[in-house]
């Protein structure tokens, strides 16, 4: 998964900042964008885990600041809900001209509304899902409504909002009852997932049902169980992003996926050097993966290099091994880890004599099994550890056969 920042214009000209987050090989099937609840920033914990979970099932995903909060351009007074229906709508015009048109929007709390509201007058969206959202906008006056009639006075005041100041006027207090959501949800006429938790307590569970009653088919509801409003813990957000994934493919069509052909031979591997940098694909007769070279020396870490990829068969063809020959023995044998990491040493620190070299490759194996096995056990199971055939091609020397092909 990749992150990139974007700065998008809105029609008042405020720079709104915002996220772009690509699944793991840049090519996303689908674009989606999600809308944070009030007051908060794209930068929420259940924001950015959801989005990145999203990325999982092949959709690009904005997040953004509306005008005003975090660190997007603007007055908190100018972040009315009519306002944040706007900034949506000049997201998905900045991600349609610049990317592709977003199809999924997603909605956290007032946010909610807010993609119903935008989903309503955007073609481009096929399907919307909402999390704790409010069955009306007026629902989120109460927040404020200490400092209604103080408005009605002065003009502007400030108000506190879960501990932290914010200006607002009348024109923000008046914009919040110009929205009919009910009217819009029964209009809607898109697929529409509604999840909301049943001990929600800045949003009641009453509005779910308002909004599923109002919807038309096809719609789906999903509790969030001993979920807090904001879904601060991260098994949380990660299970409503797993089940948006899920849900959303019934709606989108099925993506054929790009599979290299291997020619005859074992595996293939495709780099693109003008557009991935070193991230490269890696395709066997049933399977893909992804390689690619750590941050620090100039990779963008999207999957495991090339040295863990040959741990990884190491470490593979161990535990197998050790499997086959405890069964084979009957040995109560239940679980394998091994740990394994590859160094280059120096051959004298190690006391070898290399002709070749005085750095030589350096394997280190650590194994720890679970078991009721005695001492004995153990000890010969260490060794089968060695005999595995990646350890013996590792250990041996190698010969290649390289050639240019058409």
């Amino acid at each position: 998964m990749k992150r990139s920042k974007l700065t998008i214009e809105n029609t008042k000209g405020k720079k709104l900042n915002a996220f772009i987050e690509l699944p793991a090989n840049q090519k996303p099937n689908f674009y989606a964008i999600f809308a944070h609840c009030f007051t908060c920033t794209s930068s929420l914990s259940a924001v950015k885990n959801i989005s990145r979970t999203l990325t999982n099932y092949g959709f690009g995903v904005v997040r953004f600041d509306f005008t005003g909060l975090g660190r997007s351009e603007g007055e908190f007074a100018e972040s009315h809900f009519s306002a944040n229906v706007s900034d949506l709508i000049a997201v998905s015009n900045y991600i349609g001209k610049h990317y592709e048109a977003p199809s999924l929007l997603v909605g956290h709390s007032l946010g909610g509304a807010a993609v119903l509201t935008a989903a309503a007058k955007l073609d481009t969206v096929k399907a919307v899902a909402t999390i704790g959202a409010p069955a009306t906008v007026t629902h989120v006056t109460h927040l404020f409504s200490h400092g209604i009639e103080e408005v009605k006075d002065k003009g502007e005041v400030e108000i506190n909002i879960g501990g932290r100041p914010f200006k607002i006027n009348q024109d923000f207090v008046d914009d919040f009852s110009k929205t009919d959501l009910p009217t819009i949800v029964k209009n809607l006429r898109k697929p529409l997932l509604i999840m909301h938790s049943p001990t929600d307590s800045v949003v009641n569970i009453k509005n779910a049902e308002q909004i599923y009653h109002n919807a038309h088919h096809p719609k789906s509801f999903v509790t969030l169980d001993n979920a807090d409003h904001l879904l601060l813990k991260s098994e949380d957000s990660n299970y409503a992003g797993n089940v948006i994934g899920t849900w959303v493919q019934r709606y989108f069509p099925i993506q054929k996926k790009e599979v290299l052909k291997t020619n005859g031979e074992q595996l293939v591997g495709y780099l693109n050097l003008v557009e991935d940098n070193f991230t490269t694909k890696i395709q066997t007769q049933n399977h893909n993966m992804i390689a690619d070279e750590p941050a620090s020396i100039g990779g963008d870490d999207f999957g495991p290099s090339p040295y863990e990829y040959l741990n990884a068969a190491l470490i593979a063809c161990t535990t197998m091994t050790l499997k086959m020959y405890a069964q084979r023995k009957n040995w109560d044998l239940q679980e394998v880890y091994v740990y394994v990491t590859y160094a280059k040493k120096q051959s004298d620190d190690l006391g070898i004599v290399s002709d070749t070299s005085t750095y030589v490759d350096f394997f280190t194996k650590k194994l720890k099994l679970i078991g009721n096995l005695d001492e004995k056990q153990r000890e010969r199971l260490k060794e089968i550890a060695s005999r595995c055939p990646v350890h013996k091609t590792l250990s041996n020397k190698a010969y290649f056969d390289t050639t240019l092909v058409n």
